[in-house]
């Protein structure tokens, strides 16, 4: 049995790859139970062949079938008396055969099995995307014939707005009635929707286990993974299941071929999961909101309908769907007004109401005529009359004559017409509505509904839905309540940007670095004395308890990982905010940031000065693209804030190994370079000396740095490439100097550095080249940054590895050159740092337009012959080891071995074969042996002849694979990364021009060895005489606050025309003007599909009207001809009152 269920259940086919969700899943059965009937009751109209629950008696187990005393006093079989919990035997993945590659999740479970952990299952296993909506279909079952009105309801305006919301769709998930429609309209969707849409629709199929049909090849006591699901006739109604669906849970009971088994499950479901909340992990403002969609239905769904009222859960009843809908419509229309009255005997005006006698006549009165053929009506109409009490939680749609476009605001305001019979009384009376489309994502239904300018928003009213826009990415919101009264400033604290990074999801990249810095700072307090660390372990946990400051993640761990990211190029951020000051030894701060945490904390109560450019931060971390670009339009300082977005997606996407994720940190990186560099080409088209004052001021708000300095970091060669960078690059290059002295005047000077003070070279003494000078020399030499981080950016350089390479050769050459038994081999070293000396040479022609980007391409071309020589290796080592053993059976001499295995295949590349040597069949004039001892002793061995057939095998080989293969991949290498590099010549000189004068202007101006004279010149003015900088003195880079204010000003003017006249662009192109088009003809084709709906209304309006005018003329016919009734004038004549009514 078991084997047989494994075979037919999943199979063999493909378990390896579906290995790990076996495991994953394999503790299901231990939980999860199934129902067995353990009572045989004898079902009277079978004669005893069946038990009332529907299985055969064959089918019941011998304990079952024993005990003939309890049957005998047992009337009806109930599911809670007479069946029993067992593993279940039923879960996994279902595959339909000859329908769907997609497989689709299914679970056996028992009726009383707990909500919360299917829910569980459902989310956290399973992978179902949370839902913001949950709407549960419930009537239309079995073979009922669904209107064409109703379908049209269910794919135009049910799964669309499920799409929109994202929402669940609970239904049976069988293929008959209503449960078909909602799969056929959920397989349409998902034909036409989008392969990038956000939301999918999720289909859940909840059925009972016994009325399934072919449910037999679902069980496998240890899961399917996938089971082969096969129905014939999948054209007809039937209760197989319906492939539609993303997931099915079987419910149950014990019985077989029963409706109504998993109804309170089902039940209990729908009440649990409207108490979870919405968001990621919960993180929404609302709890998820549960609605329950009536079509047709039998009177047993009043029962059902009753209980969920009971739980505050909200319907919306189709009306015109026949059944229990058009009943339930019927007396919630006609008679909503109806008056209720106390109950009897109770004085407490708490009391619940019962409707008055006369109401009751008429709802008995309404039941007999939609359900004629029901005998016990009593019980019946006392469950209407109780849903009666809930009528404001029931909503009667009219979907015959409305728009099923409409549905998704149907559903909203049957949502909130609920939550205001709970809400308080001091709540807005819209913060609900707002909270559901903000659940949602509807930003038309708030524009259109709720911020169309006759509400008066309050602050209060938008913080909690703002801080849910922001949690769950939805940046249309954050821009819509920025624009309708919420202050940035007052809404951004610390404390509530602590709560941002927090709720970052699990998994991703910002949340692992998160943690490793938090791990740093916990692990500091780990290492305190055992005193300290008691109290510190009895603090962790109190804040633990508390949700303190100790073991989340806090301010700290976010300055931590900006400096991991952004490295030296900019302070710490966020340090002044906990108090901290900045230090180069990293356990000092950690430890000074746990006295700080561990403290009340009243920073987090602070407004955050910059509450934008830390939203940006935050959207860029997490690689939120929209939501960042919408706060870089906020921020201020444009240019750095677009670089520093750059830097940061740049060094994320090296950390990132997830590829799609990779690819577009990448896009969004570059698109923040695109916008630094439009931007400034717009202030430098306006003002020029404003733009330089741009690129080199330093800004509070990203730590001290400068746009320079962060582009430089964020490897922005499109921004040095601006033609405003390299204008200001040119002015410092030729500083004081004019540019059109001539050549053999700079050559000149440059030998006879003495003539610079001659009146040889002319000079402009202008203010502007002084500050930039200094800023460079602050920049380099006299910043804020540590020996180091100075040593580390340094480093960085490899021309700069080159010099330190130089350099300690020559240290090295000339302490051996000082003793006799090191002399020549300093004399090596010398001769191979004049090698290093010669060839750092190169990099003063990276200042040429031309040699420039030559010099890049031969940098990168030296990565390719990394990938070359370790291919060539591989197969040189091969070749050179089968070789040597070919010719030569026995030489120990490592000399030769070496030169013999690596050195002469390495020549037989460029030609040099020793074919007297390899060929046995030519004369070799070299003296050989066999003998071992002279071998041993240095002698040459003699070669052998036996296998040297295949050594010119080997040999024709070796040079077809070298000399062809390998040499022309190289060759190709070669080409793709010049061509690369020469595509983009001019971006790459300039950005290495750049690196070049940065060089240059952090060095004394005379050359080796005059250099000596400037270092003693500067030692004697800033050490012994301490002569301050007079140019420093002159640095306006530390611009005063109206200065920096106006600079601001200037640069937001600038990028506000710059996104106006872009999105002019943008409105003018042909994708917009198609948008706008086809925007049109939607709205055209909504008010012909109103003009329809108008059309036929007057027609039905003409037949009524058609009908009382001769029902009227009957009766004046009737009266005419009588005697009882004497009128005092006769009848009008229809003749005559139109011919008077088309006169008038």
């Amino acid at each position: 049995m078991k084997d047989t269920g494994a075979e037919e259940g999943g199979g063999g086919d493909g378990r390896d790859n579906i290995g790990q969700t076996e495991k994953s899943q394999s503790w299901i059965p231990k939980i999860i139970k199934k129902r067995v009937c353990s009572t045989f009751v004898e079902d009277s109209v079978s004669n005893g062949a069946l038990c009332q629950c529907g299985a055969a008696r064959d089918d019941h187990a011998s304990v079952a079938l024993g005990d003939y005393f309890s049957t005998a006093i047992v009337n009806q079989w109930k599911s809670v008396q007479h069946s029993s919990e067992r593993p279940t035997d039923a879960f996994g993945e279902v595959q339909f055969a000859g329908a769907s590659k997609r497989h689709s999740h299914f679970l056996r479970l028992s009726w009383s099995t707990e909500p919360s952990m299917v829910y569980t299952i459902l989310t956290a296993h399973w992978r179902l995307p949370l839902p913001n909506l949950v709407v549960s279909v419930v009537g239309g079952e079995g073979r009922t014939q669904v209107k064409t009105w109703v379908r049209e309801v269910l794919r135009q305006g049910l799964v669309k707005a499920s799409q929109s919301t994202g929402a669940w769709i609970l239904t049976t998930g069988l293929r008959e009635g209503v449960g078909r429609c909602v799969g056929q309209a959920v397989r349409d969707h998902a034909t036409a929707a989008s392969s990038f849409s956000l939301n999918k629709v999720v289909a859940l199929g909840i059925a009972p286990w016994g009325l399934v049909e072919k449910r037999e090849q679902l069980v496998n006591p240890q899961g399917s993974f996938p089971a082969k699901y096969y129905v014939q006739n999948i054209s007809q109604d039937s209760c197989s299941l319906d492939n539609n669906y993303q997931a099915f849970l079987l419910v149950d009971d014990g019985s077989v071929g029963r409706r109504g088994g998993e109804t309170d499950f089902r039940a209990r479901l729908e009440e649990y999961i409207s108490q979870q909340r919405t968001g990621r992990w919960g993180s929404g403002s609302i709890d998820i909101p549960v609605v329950c969609m009536l079509i047709s239905g039998e009177t047993d769904m009043l029962k059902r309908m009753d209980l969920s009222l009971k739980s505050c859960i909200p319907w919306l009843v189709l009306a015109g769907s026949g059944g229990l809908a058009d009943f339930l419509s019927d007396i919630l229309e006609n008679w909503s007004s109806a008056p209720a009255v106390p109950s009897s005997g109770e004085g407490n005006s708490e009391a619940p109401k019962t409707p008055s006698v006369d109401l009751k006549d008429r709802v008995t009165e309404r039941f007999k005529k939609h359900f004629p053929s029901e005998a016990q009506t009593d019980k019946l109409v006392e469950r209407a009359l109780s849903i009666y009490q809930n009528k404001d939680l029931i909503t009667i749609y009219q979907g015959e004559h409305e728009s099923p476009n409409d549905f998704d605001t149907v559903l909203l305001k049957t949502l909130v017409g609920a939550s205001k019979q709970q809400s308080s009384v001091d709540a807005s009376p819209y913060s609900d509505e707002l909270k559901l489309a903000v659940t949602w994502n509807r930003v038309d239904i708030a524009k259109s509904e709720l911020f169309n300018g006759d509400i008066q928003w309050k602050y209060e009213d938008l913080e909690d839905s703002m801080t849910d826009a922001l949690i769950n990415d939805k940046p249309q919101f954050v821009r819509l309540f920025t624009e309708n009264g919420l202050n940035i400033m007052e809404y951004l604290t610390y404390g509530r940007l602590e709560t941002l990074y927090r709720s970052v999801p699990d998994g991703t990249l910002l949340y692992q670095l998160l943690q490793q810095c938090l791990a740093e700072r916990l692990a500091i307090v780990e290492r305190h004395s055992p005193s300290e660390k008691q109290n510190s372990s009895s603090k962790m946990v109190k804040d633990t308890h508390q949700g303190g400051p100790v073991k989340e993640v806090t301010l700290f761990e976010v300055s931590g990982v900006l400096e991991l990211l952004m490295g030296d190029v900019c302070q710490p951020l966020y340090y002044k905010a906990l108090g901290l000051e900045f230090t180069s030894s990293k356990r000092t701060s950690l430890r000074r940031a746990n006295k700080v945490l561990r403290g009340d904390s009243f920073y987090r109560q602070l407004r955050c000065p910059y509450p934008w450019a830390s939203l940006f931060l935050w959207a860029v971390l997490q690689n939120r693209s929209e939501m960042a670009l919408f706060f870089w339009e906020m921020a201020g300082e444009a240019v750095l804030s677009a670089l520093s977005g750059c830097n940061i997606l740049r060094d994320l996407s090296k950390l990132e190994e997830e590829t799609e994720t990779k690819l577009s940190m990448k896009e969004l990186a570059q698109k923040f370079e695109n916008l630094a560099h439009d931007i400034f080409s717009s202030c430098y088209r306006s003002d020029e000396n404003r733009s330089f004052t741009l690129l080199i001021r330093k800004s509070p708000i990203w730590g001290d740095t400068t746009c320079l300095q962060m582009g430089m970091s964020a490897d922005a060669r499109l921004f040095f490439s601006n033609d405003g960078v390299q204008s200001l690059l040119s002015q410092i290059w030729w500083g004081d100097m004019k540019r059109n002295t001539e050549v053999w005047k700079l050559l000149l000077a440059f030998f006879c550095p003495i003539l610079c003070y001659t009146n040889l070279i002319s000079f402009r003494k202008l203010y502007w080249y002084m500050v930039i000078f200094v800023f460079f020399i602050k920049t380099i030499l006299l910043g804020t940054m540590t020996w180091r981080q100075r040593f580390r950016l340094y480093i960085q350089d490899v021309w700069n590895k080159c010099d330190l390479t130089a350099i300690s050769l020559f240290i090295i050459g000339l302490i051996c050159r000082m003793f006799h038994w090191s002399y020549e081999f300093g004399r090596d070293v010398l001769c191979l740092d004049y090698m290093v000396f010669t060839l750092r040479l190169i990099h003063i022609f990276a200042i040429h337009k031309q040699l420039g980007p030559k010099i890049i391409i031969v940098g990168k071309m030296m990565k390719d012959i990394f990938f070359f020589l370790f291919f060539l290796g591989v197969w040189l080592m091969a070749y050179g080891v089968a070789n040597q053993a070919l010719i030569y059976s026995y030489d120990p001499n490592p000399n030769r071995i070496f030169r013999r295995v690596f050195y002469r295949p390495y020549l037989h590349i460029f030609g040099q074969i020793p074919v007297e040597e390899m060929d046995v069949g030519k004369d070799w004039d070299v003296n050989c042996t066999h003998n071992v001892t002279l071998i041993e002793s240095g002698e040459e061995p003699c070669r052998t002849h036996e296998s040297n057939w295949l050594v010119v095998i080997l040999l024709v080989v070796y040079l077809l694979v070298t000399n062809i293969l390998l040499i022309n991949l190289l060759i190709a290498m070669f080409s793709y990364t010049f061509s690369k590099v020469q595509e983009h010549s001019d971006t790459y000189w300039k950005f290495q021009r750049y690196n070049l004068i940065v060089e240059y202007h952090s060095r004394p101006s005379l050359a080796p060895p005059f250099i000596i004279l400037s270092h003693i010149n500067l030692f004697i003015k800033r050490v012994i005489r301490k002569v301050p900088s007079v140019k420093i003195h002159h640095f306006v880079l530390d611009l005063e606050a109206k200065a920096a204010n106006r600079l601001s000003t200037w640069e937001t003017i600038q990028k506000e025309d710059f996104l106006t006249a872009r999105n002019k662009i943008q409105k003018s192109s042909d994708s917009e003007r198609l948008k706008r088009m086809s925007a049109k003809v939607d709205g055209v084709l909504k008010h012909l599909s109103e003009s329809r709906d108008f059309e036929h209304r007057l027609r039905s309006l003409e037949n009524q009207m058609e009908y009382c005018s001769s029902a009227l003329s009957w009766v004046v016919d009737t009266l005419s001809q009588g005697s009882t009734f004497k009128p005092p004038r006769p009848p009008p004549l229809r003749d005559a009152f139109a011919s008077s009514s088309s006169s008038t």
